[in-house]
């Protein structure tokens, strides 16, 4: 588990010295024009699309190690081809590679968690998870902020150049990696790959689930560096060094809270630990209509749409202790790949489908764009609730059923606390 964890690192490291800069690299510095540079963004999104439904069945038949590994050196190959290429050809098929190895990854390595921890241990495993992504790209982008120029292409080419570097890393790390044994597809007769998605398909739960996360990821992630930012700038005023404290609110509000909000958020429902997050999320967004709807001071508004990015901070530290674990729960033996692909998929569309909405709503329809997403943020709540009804006890509160256990004179796992 140690190993995993610091190829969450490595691979956010790396991943942070490129992506603050992928557009300004593509249109100014490689001279190829705002259109290439959103075109490339767009493959980025296209190529992880295409490439997770097959993702899932080949975690399910050869485990999640070998597909890591494939991914890594896809992505490695990407970015190093990135940081050469030239022309818009190579810039489009480079970001392609990239772009369908890092999304591999994702699903890989939340996989690789589930085999490596048990029900105990799972919700703080995904939390130090998404602790360590979230440190890794700001000192990644901290870091290659500083070694950037503009006017000198080596410079970025050097930045493409170590984020292939901390993908290789990883290979090397992770095949140092013993993985406990879990059922593959092949021990699994009478099971096939149409049959596998027919039976995740047939999850109402997972499927519910699956609608919950494509309007968490469309109403928060989705909008971050489109419409929110795009929103503050022209309703609120806000300076890009502004625009920059508010991303490192967020940050700093993850790293700072997310061990505090486990202890919380370990000993309640999940369900209800979401339909949370949604109501803090509606909060979120009023401060963000305060900020460029009020009649306040500059200084008010700045400090409005700051809380606003640290608010989806919190809400993003209650989610990780608790929908990547639930997504394990509900995976039959064996699935567990299927169903993170699955929901890494879902996730993707939300990712491509919220910039594309949120972005010109927040440039010019300043009103309904927060009306639009505070709605979205109740929803949420809504959703969650509607979920909570249809799991088992052991999904939604699993510390419940130990619990029950020891009650009973049985035996149960012993707390990481207490190990």
């Amino acid at each position: 588990m140690r190993r995993i964890h610091v190829g969450n690192a490595l691979s956010a490291f790396g991943l942070g010295f490129t992506v603050p800069y992928l557009y300004v690299y593509v249109a100014q510095v490689r001279g190829l024009g705002a259109m290439t540079a959103g075109t490339v963004l767009a493959v980025f999104a296209v190529a992880a699309l295409i490439v997770l439904p097959f993702a899932g069945r080949a975690i399910v038949r050869r485990g999640p190690l070998p597909v890591l590994l494939a991914a890594l050196v896809t992505a490695a190959v990407g970015a190093l081809s990135l940081g050469l290429a030239g022309s818009a050809v190579t810039v489009l098929g480079s970001a392609a590679l990239l772009g369908a190895g890092q999304a591999v990854m994702q699903p890989a390595l939340a996989t690789m968690i589930v085999d490596c921890s048990t029900a105990d241990t799972r919700s703080r495993a995904f939390a130090m998870q998404f602790f360590l992504q979230n440190l890794g790209l700001g000192v990644g982008g901290l870091i290659g902020g500083h070694l950037v120029d503009t006017t000198r292409v080596s410079s970025f080419t050097l930045l493409f150049a170590i984020e292939a570097a901390m993908f290789l890393l990883l290979v090397v790390v992770m095949t140092t990696v013993r993985m406990p044994h879990s059922p593959r597809f092949e021990e699994a007769p009478g099971r096939s790959a149409k049959g596998s998605w027919k039976q995740l398909l047939g999850n109402r739960a997972m499927v519910q689930l699956c609608v919950l996360g494509f309007v968490l990821f469309f109403a928060c992630y989705g909008q971050f560096e489109s419409g929110l930012s795009a929103y503050g700038v022209e309703a609120a005023g806000i300076s890009t060094s502004a625009l920059g404290s508010a991303l490192a609110a967020n940050t700093g509000m993850i790293v700072i809270a997310q061990f505090v909000v486990l202890r919380f958020v370990e000993r309640r429902r999940r369900t209800r630990v979401i339909a949370a997050v949604g109501l803090i999320w509606a909060v979120a967004w009023l401060a963000a209509g305060y900020a460029g709807l009020g009649h306040g001071s500059r200084e008010m508004a700045t400090a409005a749409f700051v809380s606003t990015y640290a608010l989806f901070g919190l809400g993003e530290a209650m989610l990780s202790p608790t929908v990547a674990p639930l997504v394990a729960d509900l995976a039959p033996e064996g699935m567990a790949g299927q169903y993170n692909s699955a929901f890494a998929l879902v996730k993707q569309l939300a990712l491509a489908v919220g910039p594309a909405v949120g972005g010109p709503m927040g440039a010019s329809m300043h009103a309904p764009y927060i009306v639009t997403f505070l709605l979205f943020s109740l929803g949420i709540s809504v959703l969650a609730v509607r979920l909570g009804r249809g799991l088992t006890v052991a999904q939604d509160q699993p510390w419940s059923t130990r619990s029950r256990v020891v009650t009973r004179g049985g035996t149960a796992p012993i707390p990481a606390e207490a190990s």
